[in-house]
């Protein structure tokens, strides 16, 4: 890897640093990068799904996740990790990351992390192939493609800075103060820098100078290197020893800060935890001297740095670079109070999940119900015995006659004359934990149970200790003689065409000891569609949080909804019809004992 992130480089930010994620967002959008720099967010205290940023004009939203596993799992291409973690923290969300796998770099902002430790962390990510930015730095970047974080300031300073396109330079330093100072006086004095990384303060770094230093000598946007170090370690004399045996061959500037501690009789320990001499050879003055004798470009003072690195740029005759043209950051960004991630009406076609309705909505699309059901509730593309299974469901629950208490409130309320919405929403507002919400019950019980190794009959008991008849459970008028069709015809469908049906087959085990205590206790067809619904859900490779939460969310209920609707609609037309008179219910049908109120 010549090159250590490019325009399609995508990371997972560990902790929700609005105000350093705002700026790489700002960032990608005047280099005009195709995809935001930020895959998702882990905030292990965060409640919502996702956080909005501003991206241009526009604002975008940005998943959450609770831990980093999540988040890698579902953004797998995200390849590093920006580790804004506590010093408490930051060694064991290291660790994880590194035990995960998939992470080409990981950068570390905090300051502190013990050094056996950082030794430790240090170890396995070299031994894994991992670069280290830090403990103890603001990041690193590759102007034009991706920045980490707060590298460069506010967008102004970093187009000022020529940040915003490569430039010839490859920057490596210890100190993330001075990052942005050299970048301006790169800038100022030259054509910018192609790659920049300051490798953090303390003294136990992940990634140090000649690794750094290497990969930018095979980077061909690389020109010639800028090295700023420190008093303290002699991590500087690796460089030196490249240099001169020809591992490093393109010009190298060299300057070690510090040079001021030879005016102190004590030892001086500067800013960086790394930045004290244990010995001569690690003062600024020996190893600015030893870089000169090297062949590095040493100035005499800091205050010449500026005029070595115009004269070393300008011996090199290189082409002026092209400039891009930037997107302007808008004057004012609007937050949006509404979102919607299953359909777009902006274009000339309205979409479902990014399909337009019309690749969906005649007979010669081969798509049905099922398939926009799929897309427009859970955003995926099921496969045909799923989309079949989900028009199968939504069939068998359609209508049941007049008499359940849906379809009779809808009735009711045609008969008050009111219109067709109205006397449908009567009808809905009767599905609940009585009436259609077996379904969600039957599916959370019998999937705890099984998830949790109970047998049938540790089941029952469970069950009746929770002080609830079973959901799912039970017929006022079907039995094991006289079954229902509906189910035979929904387990007939899953054993033809579902992969396996684990749920199914537990329930009907349970079935077996309700039905010898009574017969008409058989896996109703409220149970068998919530059963079923889970068994689909992980066939098509759903995660045990996320059916939970289809589950939580009343989302086997929305099926049922979303059948009876086309029989409460029916009877409504039914009713409006025949023209049916105000409905009175009589008076022989109704116990009235009414008592003489007392008086107080």
């Amino acid at each position: 890897m010549n090159v250590l992130y490019t325009k399609d480089t995508q990371a997972i930010f560990w902790n929700n640093n609005q105000s350093a994620i705002q700026r790489m967002f700002d960032y990608d959008y005047v280099i005009g990068r195709e995809k935001p720099s930020v895959a998702c967010i882990v905030s292990p205290t965060a409640t919502d799904k996702f956080d909005k940023f501003f991206y241009g004009p526009d604002e975008i939203m940005v998943p959450l996740f609770r831990n980093t596993a999540e988040a890698k799992k579902r953004f797998p291409k995200a390849d590093v990790l920006l580790n804004f973690a506590s010093f408490r923290t930051a060694y064991d969300v290291t660790i994880e990351a590194l035990e995960l796998g998939g992470f080409s770099s990981i950068m570390i902002t905090a300051e502190g992390i013990p050094e056996r430790l950082a030794r430790k962390m240090n170890a396995i990510a070299k031994s894994k192939n991992v670069t280290i930015i830090g403990p103890a730095t603001v990041g690193a970047i590759v102007p034009g493609a991706f920045k980490i974080a707060n590298v460069g300031g506010i967008i102004e300073n970093i187009i000022n800075s020529k940040l915003h396109r490569a430039g010839s330079c490859g920057l490596v330093t210890r100190s993330g103060g001075l990052f942005n100072e050299l970048s301006n006086i790169i800038s100022i004095n030259a054509d910018g820098i192609a790659e920049g990384v300051a490798i953090g303060g303390d003294r136990f770094v992940g990634s140090v100078f000649i690794e750094n230093m290497l990969r930018m000598e095979s980077n061909p946007q690389v020109k010639y290197l800028v090295l700023l170090g420190e008093v303290g370690g002699t991590e500087e004399y690796k460089v030196i020893e490249a240099v001169k045996n020809g591992q490093i061959t393109k010009p190298v500037i060299g300057w070690c800060i510090g040079t001021i501690a030879q005016h102190f009789s004590t030892g001086v320990q500067f800013g960086h935890a790394g930045a004290s001499a244990n010995a001569d050879r690690e003062t600024a003055i020996a190893k600015n001297k030893a870089m000169a004798e090297a062949g590095i470009h040493v100035p005499t003072s800091f205050n010449d740095l500026p005029k070595v690195i115009k004269d070393v740029y300008l011996s090199l005759n290189i082409s002026p670079v092209v400039e891009p043209k930037l997107k302007e950051m808008p004057k004012s960004q609007k937050k949006k109070n509404f979102v919607c991630t299953i359909s777009d009406d902006r274009g000339d076609e309205a979409t479902y999940a990014g399909f337009p309705i019309s690749s969906l909505a005649t007979p010669e699309t081969g798509k049905g119900i099922g398939d926009v059901i799929s897309l427009l509730w859970f955003k995926k593309q099921y496969p045909k015995w799923a989309t079949d299974f989900i028009e199968t469901v939504i069939k068998t629950v359609a209508d049941h006659g007049p008499a359940v208490s849906g379809a009779h409130n809808a009735k009711v309320t045609a008969r008050a004359g009111k219109s067709v919405v109205e006397s449908l929403v009567t009808g809905l507002l009767t599905i609940g934990p009585r009436f259609g919400g077996a379904i969600d019950d039957a599916a959370k019980y019998f999937k705890y149970g099984f998830d949790n190794n109970l047998s049938p009959k540790e089941f029952l008991e469970y069950m009746k200790k929770q002080g609830i008849p079973i959901p799912g459970i039970g017929h006022r008028i079907k039995s094991l003689k006289n079954p229902d069709k509906r189910v035979e015809g929904l387990k007939k469908f899953a054993s033809k065409y579902f992969p396996q049906t684990p749920l199914l087959k537990y329930a009907l085990e349970i079935e077996q000891l309700t039905t010898s205590k009574k017969e008409n206790l058989i896996l109703n067809v409220d149970g068998t569609i919530g059963i079923l619904m889970v068994d689909m859900w992980r066939a098509l490779g759903y995660g045990e949080e996320e059916i939970n939460e289809f589950i939580a969310s009343g989302t086997l209920n929305a099926f049922f909804i979303a059948g009876r609707t086309i029989g409460f609609i029916g009877h409504v037309l039914d009713e409006k019809r025949l023209q049916m008179p105000m409905y009175r219910h009589p008076f022989d049908d109704i116990i009235y004992d009414v008592q003489m109120a007392d008086e107080i």
